[in-house]
This record gives structure tokens, sequence and C-alpha cells, in this order.
């Protein structure tokens, strides 16, 4: 038999547990896949005594993973603590030994990945972090090697499990956003600080990623826009439904002539279409090609299981390949190194898409008259209108607008004009419009 891939296990948490169990549970299948077994040699964790709880005899356990990463019985160094101090001096460490490198850290490859992947390519090594994208859903092979053939368009992926969570329960219950965000960290879909979740940033990690893999650019993530949940009311989310839309959390990077957009914020998707039904803690990516047209990745965003099946499917690559010649495998970011093309990332005034606002205004005519001249000059036309009355006695009402495509600059500059009325209170709410067609 084939002397076994040994492996060390870099945190044992959540995933970290969850592909240990992934690795004896179908030992026999993955040995059938590759010929030989796949064995995790040693544990680091902080915590020994749960750690050697777990691993029972056979494995070693250390709380030191510095001395795990370079040791010569070791051939692949499993990244899963997360964060991106502590984590980037082990993964380069273990790069510099000559260790392949697995990482669910989405964080860490978001903002250091080119630095990494220069490493690696150096040492000859590879790194792989399949799990670091929508859990168990196999996106990332997905557009590195199924649609290979393609020249991607765009991708848009609902891609956080605990603001898709959070939107859902505020749609079906009509809550408002801090009673739900209670209830998933009560759930335990939400961290006691959920500032990485509900501001977009956790997203935008994961779509920068994306963005790279399907356009073969530099990770950009210091450039791409990110707005969260946190200003989203129930009232919006009742009027997207009344207007046949959904409102998800989309993380969204297209190719245009003039760059790369790269943007993560709530969006109104059209109700037909199949991504704006990913209900819960679930994940999808929809990504559009100019060969296949448009695909959908679903399933499970997170979780220990399903996340430590894209770490051992890792593993599972790295175990085939790993005495394979440098330029016959996959190259890491899917185009080759030398090909990764220095593409401009166009700032949000630039983009071009659809617009939901919402604006409070004096009941009396000639406001709406108002709002349509100011659009007008802003080259901004209207799609749909609803106007509310408002309950009380303040004598005003509630208007909806959805419009057409147009510039973002042009939108920002026309809400300015639009706020200054003295017909119109408080400031308007935006969200934007995909149509994903």
């Amino acid at each position: 038999m084939t002397t076994p891939l040994r492996v060390a296990l870099v945190g044992l948490g959540t995933v970290g547990s969850g592909t240990f169990n992934v690795l004896n549970m179908n030992a026999d299948e993955i040995t059938r896949r590759v010929g030989f077994p796949i064995e995790i040699k040693a544990i680091a964790d902080l915590n020994v005594d749960k750690a050697r709880e777990l691993a029972g005899p056979g494995v070693e356990v250390s709380n030191d993973a510095f001395a795990l990463v370079s040791r010569p019985d070791i051939d692949v160094v499993v990244e899963l603590i997360g964060g991106y101090t502590i984590a980037k001096k082990v993964v380069l460490a273990a790069i510099e030994a000559g260790k392949h490198v697995v990482t669910a850290n989405k964080a860490l490859l978001a903002v250091h990945g080119d630095e990494i992947f220069a490493a690696a390519e150096k040492a000859r090594v590879m790194v792989a972090f399949e799990a670091a994208v929508a859990g168990g859903i196999p996106v990332i092979k997905a557009i590195k090697e199924g649609l290979a053939a393609n020249q991607i368009e765009y991708v848009a992926g609902i891609i956080n499990g605990t603001c898709n969570f959070i939107l859902s329960e505020m749609r079906d219950k009509g809550l408002p956003f801090a009673d739900v965000l209670a209830q998933a960290q009560a759930l335990g879909y939400a961290e006691a600080d959920p500032t990485f979740d509900i501001e977009g940033i956790d997203a935008a990690h994961k779509i920068t990623l994306l963005s790279s893999l399907a356009f073969g650019v530099p990770v950009n993530f210091g450039k791409a826009y990110v707005e969260g949940i946190t200003k989203l009311t129930k009232e919006d989310i009742e009027f997207a439904e009344q207007l046949g839309y959904r409102v998800k959390l989309l993380g969204i990077s297209k190719r245009t002539a003039a760059g790369v957009e790269l943007r993560v914020h709530p969006t109104l998707i059209p109700t037909r279409r199949l991504i704006a039904n990913v209900e819960g803690v679930m994940n999808a990516v929809l990504v559009k090609s100019n060969a296949v047209g448009p695909t959908l990745f679903y399933g499970p965003g997170a979780g220990s299981l399903p996340t430590a099946s894209a770490v051992v499917a890792d593993l599972i690559e790295i175990a085939r390949l790993k005495d394979a010649p440098l330029d016959s495998r996959t190259p890491v970011l899917a185009f080759q190194k030398d090909r990764i093309a220095q593409s401009d990332v166009l700032s949000m005034d630039k983009v071009e898409t659809a617009f939901y606002m919402r604006l409070k205004v004096d009941d009396k005519p000639g406001v709406l008259a108002e709002l349509t001249q100011i659009l007008a000059k802003g080259h901004i036309s209207i799609e749909a209108m609803i106007q509310r009355q408002a309950n009380d006695e303040s004598n005003t009402a509630e208007i909806v607008l959805l419009t057409h495509r147009c510039i973002e600059g042009d939108v920002n500059k026309a809400i300015a004009a639009i706020e200054a009325l003295p017909t119109v209170h408080g400031s308007v709410a935006r969200i934007r419009v995909e149509d994903l067609s």
C-alpha cells in the first residue's frame, strides 16, 4: 500500500472536529477514491484535554502549532483556527517548511491571499481553500475546473447564513431587525459580536475570493464595497414583497468593459428567480457564464460536517496531485500566474443597477411632480411606484419608487436633491435591485 497522506490538524473547533470525524467516518470510501489512506498524524489546539479526548490513541496532541508544521513526517497542514494573525504565521511557516496547506480561513486569504499564494508558488506547494466560501458547496472547484471552458460574466451569492436567516425571519414573521438578531444569537446562528456577519464583512471576504477565481484578478478585498443589513426595516421587506421582490444580502462581482465590480449589499431580487427563494441559513451562488449560461449552487454554508466535507475534498485533491509536476496542477486562482490581470475595481458611483427608494413626503399636490423632475434631470426613469398615506394625523404619505437601471452616481445626486426638498421628511431609504436574468 502507498504511504498514507499525513496530516497535521491545527484547530479543533467546529470545523476541525468535523474534519476529524469525516476522515474517520468515511475512511474506507476515501481510501478507495485516493488509493491510500489520509491520516491525521497530529493535532494542535489550545485545549489539549479536549483534543486528546477526541483524537484517542495513535494521534499526537500538542498546544504548539509551530512545532507540528515543521515536522518531516507531516505532508499537509490543515489550518482551522481562523483570524489574521496566528493563522497567517502558521500558514506561512507550513509553506516555508514545504508543506501543502488546506484552510477554511476566508478572512486570511481575502486580506493576505496574494502574499500566501506567492509563497506557495515559490515553495512549489499547494494551497487549497474550498471550505473558505459557502461551507459545503463545492463552488470553488466548480469555478476553477467545471466552468474552466467559459468566460464568466458575473457571480452573485447569498454567502452568509446569519444574514439570510435574519432576512428570512423578518419577511416571514414581520419582525424588526433587532428582534431577529437576538433570536439568531440565541439559536447559535450569530456570534455574540455579530459585526462581521451583519455588516457584510464576512460576505465580502468570500466574494473577493470568488471574484479572483472567476476573472483571474488579484485578491482585492480592500477595494470591495461593503454594506450590511443593519439599516433594513420590516417595512422595506414588506414593500419589496408587494413589488414582487425578495431582499437578500448579496455578494456580487461582475465583469464589465470598465473593470470588475466587487460589492456586497442588500439587494432586491425578483421572487421568480431561484436564488430569491433560498431561505434560512442556507447559501447559494449563481454563476453566469458565456457558454453554459446560469448555474446555481445551493447548500449549507456552514456547520461542522458540511464544511469538513470541503476540507476533506481538498485533502483528497492534494493526495492525488502531491507528486504531480507543478505545471500540471490547477493554478491556485484558476488562471496561470503570468495571466492574472490587474483589472480596475469599479467605484460604486460608476456601477449601473436599478434602485428601490422609499421616502416620506407631505401629502399634497405637486410633491410627486417635484420628485419626478429631479429624477428625470438625473436620467433616472421610474418602473413602478407605491403610495401609502400615513396612519397618523401628520398629513404625510410614504412613496416607494422602483427605477430602471441607472448609474449610482446619478442616483446619489438625485437623492441629495430630494432630501433637500422642504416637502420631504428624513432621509431616503435606498436598496439596489438586480434582475439576475
